[in-house]
Parts: structure tokens; C-alpha cells; sequence
């Protein structure tokens, strides 16, 4: 390793990575820097002999994000850690040791829950939609993770789903289970489930586990589920090297399992925990972070963010008298910094409800401003990425008759690629961003790259799920916006039965809301614009509680605006 892994890292941070024996919380807030502590904590700990890496485990929850802790930790020099996400870790357990406790091979794991559910609904005589059947497996998840059994589960919510009582969908998971069970299959959250019992019940397997693995990293830790929490502790066993990071502001997966009081009494499971608090943010302007302080002032686990920096002007909050007018006006605000410079990469609408996409994708449309909703398809699994990735392999074994960005300009331009863009909106528009982008990335490739180690950047980027960037604004929910950042934010739709949600109605459910919240207002670096429609459509609304709770010290009130239609397409 040739150069020092604390080197550039502020005081906290250095304090965080040059721990490494023991039991150690570092409390991230947003834009502080926790990857990099993670990576160059894990790095200091090969430099000095502290840690082998064949025996570190760093646990996230995306495989995106574990791509990304195993490509950091190589441009560190550093090979050989296994950087999983807790699935992955525990499926690979699993299928090696399943053959030497069970004496077969490890079950298959199931790639719909929903079908499966639908011929165990038929096999008891139920006629179910598609939607009843999604809300059935979220309740199996649920349950699957807090690890509660079928009579819990009824004891806990006895009130059933909208339209399916208690008794018929205690018995639908009751035939769900037997049909898996029959067809010798797993569902995602039994992966974690039999994992863990095989540790606890096997003496063997336990100590191959433990003598595997003696330093673990815990990202996200705000988000562990308890399933996932007995794992982790079965993984560790009586060692004391487990380091755990998170921010509990940022507890936005309750929903599903997660229970951020793991993260908030850590620090009282041993008695000598170290404790460091990530405050310095690198991200945001001043006046972003104040609206983010004052949101989530006094709640449990809050960090108080800060930045050396001279704040710029205070995010605008804005008025519209219909959702349409709403969708409008951003697109316009949006229209206006692509005229003064701004990069469309650089620009994101965040919204809490899907739904709230299609009128902002057709005022953006109308204005020819390209955008791309997160959380559709994966670019990689792109039918025009794998297309253009097929083509490049197949020339990559023939003698280049010209130079390597030339060659992947050709074959692109053979695929469809042009040199100007077609009308924004629409698949056409779509699939020319995506041959673009991966006319980018050759374009920013090392000046000696062959066309066959391009194509093998490309195989590894797609495995890892980096994604490269689209020269498209970004239109995400307020979940598929965590872990990411934009420049300007935009965000939209706050109003009481949005944001908050209007099925929120319990203490818990509505600060998860507000967390949820805060998570968009933290996604901005320079700009942040807020907006709220006064009607949607026969209904009136309310301005959201969390608006009133920032206050007026923070935010500039933009004024109420009535902005109707589109404007004529250019």
C-alpha cells in the first residue's frame, strides 16, 4: 500500500479509522464522509498488520453499495475483504454449508414470492388480485424479518388486508409455506433465516464461520432488521471486533423490518464502546443544512450538521393552486438553470409517491428537457446497454482497424447512436441516453485503453451495479433517492397526505415521514427548492407540518403561483 490511509481525513474521521480493537458506533450524518471511513478504517487495519483481509466482512444493504466499498478498497490496494450485502453473505453460507449438514445440494431460491402465492391461493380456493397478493408478501417479509412465527403475525395484526380478513391470510402463508416446502424452495428472507439457524444449531459450522471472519463492518446500521441483527451476532460469536455506522435520522425502512434502537443503544452493550460523532458535512451548502437541522431538531439520534463553508441563499419554499401547476413550475425552475449552465446530471426532483412522476415527465417533456425516473430498469440490464456490450465483445477480438474510441463510436452509431438526440420523452430519447453514456464512458477511459479492456471495465461495472451517468435530470422517489446527491434538488409535494402520507397516523409513522423528509433535503449540494399544490384534484390540501416545524428562519417563501398547462412543445 503506498500511501497512508489517514492521510486527508479530518479529526473525527481519523479518530474513527485508526480504531480498530473493540466495539466501535460511528455516527454518520448525511454527506459526512462514512464510506470513506469505512474503506480507509479497513485499509489501516491491512497497513499495519491489525486485520488480514481474507477475515474482514463489511455488511451493506445494496449491492450497489458493496460494489462500491470493494471498488474503493482496491484503489486502496486492498483485496480480498468480503464486501456483501447481508443476503449475499448468508446465501454463500448457506450453499456451502448446506451439503455438509443436510447431505444435498441447498434448496433453490424462489424468483417471485407473488407468483408462488398465486398457486397457493388457488391451491385453497382464492381468488386474488395482483395488488392483494404484492400487500400478502409484504406482510411475509415483515414477519419473516422481525422474526415472528404465522400465530404472532395474527396476534399482532389481526385485522387482516383490505379485502382479505384475518383467518384466510393466515391460512394463505400457511399454504405458501407448504408449497415452498414442497417444491424444496427458499424465499429471499428464508436466506437469512436458515443462515442463521444453521449456525445456531450446527457447533461446526459456527466455529469454520467464526474462524472465517474475525473483524466486521456494518454500514447502514440504522436500517438492521432484527433477523439480520441475530445474524450478525451469530457471525461474531464472543469477539469484539464488530464496527457499526449509521445515522438514525436516516431510518427510513421501518416499513420493512427495520429498527434503528440497535443503532441508538450500541453504545450501551459494552461498557468501553468508542463512540464517534461524524458532523463536518462535505456536501451541502450552509442554508441546506440549516432547513436539515431544523427538521429533525430534537429527535432521538439527531446530528447537528456543519459546515465551514458561508451559506449561500435559504431554499425557497413555493405554493401552487393545483398538482399540474406544481409539475409546471418545477419544470420551468428546472428549465431556467439548464439556460444559466447547469448540467441536466446535476438536477433531481424528489417526490414521496411515484405517481407523482407522470405530470413532471410531461412538463419536462413539453419543455424537451430529457429526465430519467429512478428505480426503473437497471441501465445495465438495459436492452440497448447489453445490445451495445454484446457488440463491442464480439469486435473486441478483431485487430482495430482504427483508434479505440473511433471503433466504439462505430459500433454505437451502428446500433442507433446519432449525433443529435432525439425529441425528449419516449423510448426512442431513452435509448439513445443510454448508447451515449456508454459512448462516455470510453471517452473517459485511460488514453491507453484497449477496446478488449473496455469491454471487461464494462462486464465488471455491470456486476457491481455502477451505473454510469445519464446527461438526464433525475426523477426519483424519496427512497430510491437514498445514498445519492444532486447539486439542485427540487422537492416537491409537500403537503399533508403526501409528506407526510396521509395512512401515517401514528407517532412512529409520521417521524418516519419526516425522516423521510429529511433524506430528500440532504440529497442537495447547492440548491434546494421546495414545493406544495394547495389541491389535488377536488381535494384541498394542507401545507405539510414539517414546512411549519423547519420554520421561517431557514426558508424563503416563494409566494403562491397558479401556473396552468404546458407550454408548447420547442
Amino acid at each position: 500500500m503506498s500511501a497512508d490511509p489517514l492521510a486527508d481525513l479530518d479529526d473525527r474521521q481519523r479518530e474513527a479509522a485508526s480504531t480498530l480493537r473493540g466495539h466501535v458506533c460511528v455516527l454518520a450524518g448525511a454527506g459526512t464522509g462514512k464510506t470513506r471511513v469505512i474503506t480507509h478504517r479497513i485499509a489501516h487495519g491491512v497497513d499495519t498488520g491489525a486485520y488480514s483481509p481474507q477475515r474482514v466482512m463489511a455488511v451493506t444493504f445494496t449491492t450497489k453499495a458493496a460494489g462500491e466499498l470493494r471498488g474503493r478498497l482496491r484503489a486502496l490496494g486492498v483485496e480480498g475483504v468480503a464486501a456483501r450485502t447481508f443476503h449475499a453473505a448468508a446465501l454463500a453460507q448457506l450453499n456451502f454449508f448446506w451439503p455438509q449438514v443436510a447431505r444435498d445440494t441447498a434448496p433453490a431460491i424462489i424468483d417471485s414470492k407473488v407468483r408462488l402465492l398465486s398457486h397457493a391461493a388457488d391451491g385453497i380456493g382464492l381468488r386474488l388480485d395482483a395488488s392483494t397478493l404484492r400487500d400478502v408478501a409484504s406482510q411475509i417479509e415483515w414477519r419473516k424479518v422481525t422474526m415472528r412465527s404465522i400465530e404472532d403475525y395474527a396476534q399482532l395484526r389481526p385485522g387482516g388486508l383490505p379485502g382479505l380478513s384475518i383467518d384466510p391470510l393466515v391460512g394463505l402463508q400457511r399454504a405458501y409455506e407448504k408449497l415452498k416446502d414442497e417444491r424444496r424452495q427458499l424465499d429471499f428472507e428464508d436466506v437469512l433465516l436458515a443462515c442463521a439457524g444453521m449456525i445456531e444449531s450446527e457447533p461446526r459450522v459456527a466455529t469454520a464461520v467464526h474462524e472465517q471472519y474475525r473483524h466486521f463492518t456494518v454500514d447502514e446500521y440504522q436500517d438492521v432488521s432484527p433477523v439480520q441483527h441475530r445474524l450478525l451476532e451469530l457471525w461474531l460469536g464472543d469477539r469484539r471486533d464488530l464496527c457499526v455506522v449509521g445515522d438514525a435520522s436516516q431510518t427510513i425502512y421501518s416499513f420493512a423490518g427495520a429498527d434503528p434502537r440497535y443503532l441508538l443503544e450500541f453504545a450501551e452493550r459494552d461498557d468501553d464502546v468508542t463512540v464517534v460523532r461524524l458532523e463536518r458535512n462535505y456536501r451541502s451548502d450552509a442554508a441546506v443544512l440549516a432547513v436539515a437541522n431544523e427538521l429533525m431538531r430534537g429527535r432521538p439520534g439527531a446530528l447537528q450538521l456543519v459546515t465551514p463553508e458561508p451559506a449561500g441563499p435559504a431554499p425557497e419554499v413555493t405554493s401552487y393552486e393545483d398538482e399540474g401547476a406544481e409539475a409546471n413550475g418545477v419544470a420551468a425552475r428546472i428549465a431556467a438553470q439548464l439556460k444559466d449552465g447547469a448540467d441536466p446530471h446535476d438536477i433531481a426532483v424528489l417526490y414521496r409517491l411515484n405517481a407523482q412522476s407522470a405530470p413532471l415527465l410531461a412538463a419536462l417533456s413539453a419543455r424537451g428537457i430529457p429526465a430519467t425516473v429512478l428505480g426503473g430498469k437497471r441501465f445495465w440490464d438495459l436492452p440497448e446497454v447489453r445490445q451495445a456490450l454484446m457488440a463491442l465483445r464480439g469486435a473486441s477480438v478483431a485487430p482495430l482497424s482504427g483508434s479505440f474510441i473511433a471503433t466504439v463510436r462505430d459500433i454505437l452509431r451502428s446500433l442507433g447512436l446519432t449525433d443529435d438526440a432525439p425529441p425528449a420523452g419516449g423510448a426512442l430519447r431513452d435509448a439513445w441516453e443510454a448508447r451515449a453514456a456508454v459512448l462516455r464512458l470510453a471517452e473517459e477511459a485511460p488514453e491507453d485503453t484497449t477496446l478488449r479492456g473496455f469491454t471487461d471495465e464494462l462486464t465488471a461495472r455491470a456486476k457491481a451495479q455502477h451505473e454510469p451517468a445519464m446527461r438526464t435530470v433525475t426523477l426519483a422517489t424519496l427512497h430510491a433517492a437514498k445514498g445519492l446527491e444532486w447539486a439542485h434538488v427540487h422537492l416537491m409535494g409537500l403537503s399533508e397526505g403526501l409528506l407526510p402520507i396521509s395512512y401515517a397516523t401514528t407517532f412512529e409513522q409520521v417521524d418516519e415521514e419526516r425522516r423521510l423528509a429529511y433524506v430528500g433535503v440532504t440529497r442537495a449540494a447547492r440548491t434546494l427548492s421546495l414545493s406544495w399544490a394547495q389541491r389535488s384534484g377536488n381535494r384541498e390540501r394542507q401545507r405539510s407540518r414539517f414546512l411549519q416545524e423547519i420554520g421561517r428562519g431557514t426558508l424563503r417563501e416563494g409566494g403562491a403561483r397558479g401556473t396552468r398547462g404546458a407550454p408548447p412543445r420547442r
